[in-house]
Order: structure tokens, then C-alpha cells, then sequence
């Protein structure tokens, strides 16, 4: 595998650093908002920059072949570890993290936030190192740029923090990224040391390095357990998802939440760097890992039956479904890894959306608590209907991404683990359901306290902000087929270690 691996990246380097401008123009444009302050020319930079950086994602998306095999506009700098390159997986978290960040600065326009340029400026600093990840070859730049990003994550929370239940939410997020992070790096750590003791002493952190030289024996377990469970509490993967509740809770509704959530870079590091990098202790350790994640569909769906507070259920929805994505990508099948790309796609922009419209919900009754939350169908159809169909995308409806997605893996899982645990997970995605359309259910159509209030009606900007990701969502869910051709070479690749 490795040898080939690093050979053959050179026939798709670049001619054009597209891949740098792609990191640099959020981080560029964070410098523009943050030097014209809280002026509107700030807030109107802030929205051209995000629109011109998914319009180069547009662009690099134009430039792969997706039949190749290897990684392609590949850059690099070596005296700098500088290394990065795009295949059709990268693409597809590229785009939804553009889009995502997009529709974030409208959506922060639409709730009349205070300090809208500083907001703009951090959200393109978040972007650039999302770009960062999902663009490079290198595990230490990966938590470099990791920790770009969690810094403005933290940023944003702390910022707007109002409350003493909000610092506390921030306090425990900090305390599980901060292990989680450092997971990671000890990962990155134990795989530059085996490199070093494999070459004679040299130290590499490159992706082609690590692959041509890969750890064995403990060096592979250490660096497996490191890397995965780095990742899983960022993704987050029961039960290290504690962090979640409480910020979607009490943090800022949903700008945070879908930058943690919404583009799944720790699905993404389990990809580009867990599987190809420890693929004996991967298959070593499959079956505990979907264990876990089947027993994470069930528990969290059972924990989000019982939540009072919108935003903490949605926050279970997230962990129950990110335990799907988990199963399809340790089926090490190339229909489970290709279904939980198209399904991350599905899930970051359904539940983003679900969670602006939390947030429009929150700036009209000033609550998201499931029990003063009834009868805002007939005041806000438009987003009580887009919250319905989200929260049905997210289990797989026909139309959606999540139903081709879900099929796939569940083609993956009866292949690799059998009916029976094939079936206990589609069960888990019925439970799912249920308490969504509960949900819904209780803050849209029963009739109670909130029913007898005026309610503003759905503003012009919550129209675009909520019909842009409604319109890509069921773009994708429609046109299926070009996504799974940019994505089927590159599930190939990832799945060939693992073919039996």
C-alpha cells in the first residue's frame, strides 16, 4: 500500500496553490472584518469573503477527477511539514463546511447579534482552520489547525457568555476538548516516534511518511487508542459525549454547536488518518468500537425521550446519529464508508438547520423549554415545516442524502457484522425518529402556553438563511448519484487495506 501511496501523489501535484488560497482567504478576511470593527462595512465583508471562499470550494470541487485514485492539487513545503491534497471525500466536508459557514454569518444577521463584525471575524478565523483540516497530509498541522479552531469556538461561548450556567457549559466543553486534543497529539507523537524508529532517527508527522513506514505491534495500539479517542470526543461518540448537552444548551445556540457538530472533522481524521495509519489495530479493535456505537444509538436515544429543553434533544439526536456514522466507517466496506460521508454531508446540514431554527424559535419566546413551546405551526409554518423535514432528513427520509446513506450502510453492516446487529441499528434510526417527530410534535402543534402569545412572524432573512440549506439538502438527497461519484474512488482506496 504505502510505497504506491507516496509514489503516485506527485502525478496530481498542483499548478495552481489553490489549496493555500483556500486557508488563507478566511483568514484574510477575518483580518479585513476585525480591522473595519463594528461598522457595516464589517458585516458586509464578513458575508463576501464566506461567499467567496464557498465559491472557491465550487472551484476546487471542478478541478479533481473523481475516477482518480490518488490524492489530487497536492502542495507542499517541506521545510515547513506544509503538505496538503483533496480527493473526493475532502471535497464533500469542504463544501458543507463553506456552505455551513455561509448560511452562519446570514443566520447572525437574522437574530440582531451584538457585535456582529467581531462574531464574523471569528467565525472565518473557525473556517480557516476547519479548511486546514480538511485539507492537509500532516497529523501535526491537523491539531494545529484543530486548535485554531476549538480556540474560536471557545472564543465565541466565552464572549457571549451571560450566564453562570453558560460559564459552566463552557468550563466542561474547554475540560473535554482540551483531553480530547491532547489525545490527539500524543497520537500524533507515537506515530513520529515509530517513523523515527523505523528511518534511523528521523521524524516525520506526513501522512505518505507515516504510510510508508507504518507503527507495528504497540507503537499501532498506542496510536490507534490515541487517535480514535482524540477524534471521538470531538466527534462526539458515546459515551464521550458529555460536552455536548450542556453546550447546546446554554452556549450560543447555534453558531457554536454547528461548528463543533455540524462539519464532522473528527468522522473526517478517522478517515484520512486512523484507518490507513493503524489498519491492523483497527480491524483488531472493529468489533468493540461498533459495540459501542450501537449501544450509543440506543442509550442517547433513550436519554433524548427524556429531555424537557429543545436544545439538549437535539444535542442527543447528534450523538445517536454520529454512533450511525461510526458503524458505516468500521464496517471497513466501501459502501459503509462511502454511505457515512454522503450521511455526515446529510447530518451537518439538517442539523444545523435544525438548530437555527432553535435559535429563531429562542429570539422569539426567549425559551426552548419543551413545556412552554406550543402552537407556533400557525405563526411560523415556514421554519415548523423546515425543522420537520431536517429532523426527517436526519433519519433517512426518502429525498434526503440520509436515504441513500443510511442504505449504504446498512448494506456495509449486514456484510461486516450480520442481520441481526444490521437490525438493532435500523432500529436504532426508528427510535430516532420518534423522538424527533415528538419533538416537533410538542413545540409546533400542541396547543399550551405559548399558543396565546404573539409570535412574530417568519423575518425575509430566516426564509434565505433556512431555504438555502433546505434547497442543498434536497439538491443532494435528489441528485445522489453525482455525489456518490465523487465520492467512490476515494471509499475504494480507503477500504482496500481491509478487503478480504
Amino acid at each position: 500500500m504505502s510505497g504506491g501511496f507516496s509514489e503516485i501523489l506527485w502525478t496530481a501535484q498542483a499548478g495552481l496553490p489553490l489549496l493555500l488560497l483556500l486557508q488563507g482567504l478566511p483568514l484574510l478576511g477575518a483580518a479585513v472584518v476585525f480591522a473595519f470593527g463594528e461598522r457595516s462595512t464589517a458585516v458586509v465583508a464578513g458575508k463576501l469573503f464566506a461567499l467567496a471562499e464557498l465559491l472557491l470550494c465550487i472551484v476546487v470541487a471542478s478541478r479533481i477527477d473523481p475516477l482518480s485514485p490518488v490524492l489530487q492539487l497536492a502542495e507542499r513545503f517541506a521545510p515547513l511539514g506544509y503538505h496538503v491534497a483533496v480527493d473526493g471525500v475532502s471535497i464533500v466536508f469542504l463544501l458543507v463546511a463553506a456552505l455551513l459557514t455561509f448560511l452562519m454569518t446570514l443566520y447572525g444577521m437574522s437574530r440582531g447579534m451584538i457585535s456582529p463584525g467581531r462574531l464574523f471575524a471569528v467565525l472565518l478565523v473557525a473556517e480557516a482552520g476547519l479548511a486546514g483540516m480538511l485539507v492537509t497530509m500532516n497529523v501535526a498541522w491537523f491539531a494545529a489547525f484543530s486548535a485554531l479552531e476549538l480556540w474560536a469556538v471557545t472564543f465565541l461561548l466565552r464572549r457571549w457568555a451571560s450566564s453562570r450556567a453558560e460559564t459552566q457549559a463552557l468550563a466542561r466543553f474547554v475540560q473535554y476538548q482540551a483531553f480530547g486534543w491532547a489525545l490527539f497529539v500524543g497520537g500524533c507523537l507515537v506515530l513520529g516516534w515509530s517513523h523515527a524508529d523505523a528511518t534511523g532517527g528521523r521524524w516525520s508527522f506526513d501522512l505518505f511518511d507515516l504510510a510508508g513506514a507504518a507503527p507495528a505491534g504497540k507503537f499501532q495500539t498506542a496510536a490507534f487508542y490515541l487517535l480514535f479517542y482524540g477524534l471521538a470526543v470531538r466527534t462526539p461518540l458515546f459515551p464521550l459525549h458529555g460536552w455536548l448537552p450542556n453546550m447546546a444548551q446554554h452556549g450560543l445556540i447555534a453558531v457554536a454547536p454547528a461548528l463543533m457538530v455540524g462539519v464532522k472533522v473528527g468522522i473526517y481524521g478517522m478517515l484520512r488518518f486512523v484507518l490507513p495509519l493503524t489498519p491492523a489495530a483497527v480491524e483488531y479493535w472493529q468489533p468493540y468500537v461498533v459495540g459501542f456505537a450501537m449501544a450509543g444509538v440506543f442509550f442517547t436515544a433513550a436519554l433524548a425521550f427524556q429531555q424537557t429543553n429543545l436544545r439538549r434533544l437535539l444535542a442527543f439526536a447528534v450523538v445517536s446519529h454520529t454512533s450511525l456514522l461510526v458503524i458505516g466507517i468500521f464496517s471497513l466496506h466501501e459502501a459503509g464508508i462511502q454511505g457515512a460521508v454522503l450521511l455526515a454531508a446529510n447530518f451537518g446540514l439538517a442539523v444545523t438547520g435544525m438548530w437555527f431554527i432553535v435559535g429563531f424559535v429562542f429570539r422569539r419566546t426567549g425559551t426552548t423549554e419543551l413545556g412552554e413551546l406550543s402552537g407556533l405551526f400557525e405563526r411560523i409554518p415556514f421554519l415548523a415545516i423546515a425543522f420537520l423535514i431536517f429532523g426527517l432528513a436526519i433519519v433517512g427520509m426518502p429525498g434526503t442524502p440520509g436515504f441513500d446513506a443510511a442504505h449504504l450502510i446498512l448494506e456495509a453492516a449486514i456484510d461486516s457484522f450480520g442481520a441481526l446487529s444490521t437490525v438493532a441499528a435500523a432500529l436504532g434510526n426508528v427510535a430516532a425518529a420518534g423522538f424527533l417527530l415528538w419533538a416537533f410534535q410538542r413545540a409546533f402543534l400542541s396547543q399550551g402556553k405559548q399558543g396565546g402569545q404573539d409570535v412574530d412572524r417568519t423575518m425575509p432573512m430566516e426564509y434565505l438563511v433556512c431555504g438555502i440549506a433546505l434547497v442543498a439538502m434536497l439538491a443532494i438527497g435528489i441528485f445522489t448519484e453525482p455525489w456518490l461519484h465523487l465520492t467512490e474512488t476515494a471509499s475504494q482506496a480507503l477500504a482496500a487495506p481491509f478487503a478480504r
